[in-house]
């Protein structure tokens, strides 16, 4: 059977094999994500110059904070960050002003709804994934804080201390997570809307134990997990846990088709992790400057041997460098044709 990229996405991410594995790989465009143009523009010329099977679309990385009124200098930024010069939740008892935001009336999410547009009609074959992030990690970013542990956000002084917030306000933490979650369900809608074929929905380094225990993370992120991800009716999802120690199979029970996370962290399983979804893993994203690319080459065959006789997406295990190196990105290509 010839498939199209349509067809072998659906098929992989429904938990079938295809005749073939599909790759893609992602990263920022540090200097063309400012605008729906600049960003649409870049990430069809990267699909297009790299013939990836899927495209996981890479807005900027504070985007979703943004829509809650996060402000950011664009010409300062320190690895995918730009530099917070405003957070909204200053002090504990402002998170109970935290409200729900229209997306027909949000600049930043109609950005994203109408660099959706034009990656439509430029890639009108390709399978596009909108990123997308926690109510949790929104949250945290709204408060100045970094979703990773030992990490602080460029630009934030001082941060709202999160796990003294969760104590003193945790009423208003509730409040606030539901106005983000129910913000994020009508986007997750309006995507589907411009023709979005699913979501790379992260919740970043939120599973983390160190960040917070799992009875915490199951009251302050999975309900509002669930209700984001629960909007999307037709696509695929693919959940993201980022980092070290980031618990991949506390996700099985979610609704989603694919489970993204690094195999080479610290404190994660590898691709031998038996879960019943579709795995999106295999070659550290960490060797993609350039001189590596025998080894990457050699990841890439380890992890196609080794999942084999499952339906698999071979990627990098999170976004690759700003400065990958076009051989680096073309050697992962060339391992699956």
């Amino acid at each position: 059977m010839s498939f199209t990229k349509k067809q072998r996405f659906e098929q992989i991410l429904t938990g079938k094999k295809a005749d073939r594995p599909i790759v893609s790989s992602w990263h920022h465009f540090l200097n063309k994500e400012q605008t729906a143009v600049d960003l649409a523009e870049a990430t069809i010329t990267f699909a297009n110059k790299y013939d990836w099977d899927w495209i996981k679309i890479n807005p900027r990385a504070t985007y979703l904070a943004e829509a809650f009124g996060n402000k950011y200098d664009f010409e300062d930024y320190r690895w995918v960050f730009p530099r917070q010069t405003y957070a909204v939740i200053n002090q504990p008892a402002d998170v109970w002003h935290v409200e729900a935001v229209e997306v027909a009336t949000s600049a930043p999410l109609q950005e994203q709804l109408e660099a959706m547009r034009l990656l439509r009609k430029g890639l009108p074959e390709m399978p596009l994934i909108q990123t997308v992030f926690s109510p949790l990690t929104i949250l945290m970013f709204l408060t100045g804080n970094s979703s990773y542990v030992n990490q602080t956000m460029y630009g934030s002084d001082e941060p709202v201390d999160f796990k003294e917030l969760l104590k003193s306000e945790r009423s208003g933490v509730h409040q606030a997570l539901h106005a983000i979650a129910i913000t994020m369900a009508q986007y997750v809608k309006e995507l589907a809307g411009v023709g979005i074929d699913g979501l790379f929905y992260a919740v970043t380094g939120t599973a983390h134990p160190d960040l917070f225990d799992e009875s915490t993370f199951n009251e302050f992120s999975r309900p509002y997990d669930l209700l984001v991800l629960n909007a999307m009716k037709k696509g695929k999802r693919i959940l993201h846990t980022c980092g070290a120690h980031a618990q991949p199979a506390r996700f099985v029970d979610y609704p989603v088709e694919g489970i993204s996370w690094d195999t080479e962290a610290e404190g994660n399983p590898g691709l031998e992790l038996k879960i019943n979804k579709t795995k999106v893993a295999g070659v550290d994203h960490t060797i993609f400057e350039g001189g590596d690319n025998g080894l990457i080459e050699q990841q890439a065959k380890k992890a196609l041997d080794l999942m084999h006789d499952e339906p698999f997406v071979l990627v990098p295990n999170c976004a690759v460098s700003v400065k990958a190196a076009e051989e680096a990105l073309n050697t992962l290509r060339k391992s699956v044709m």
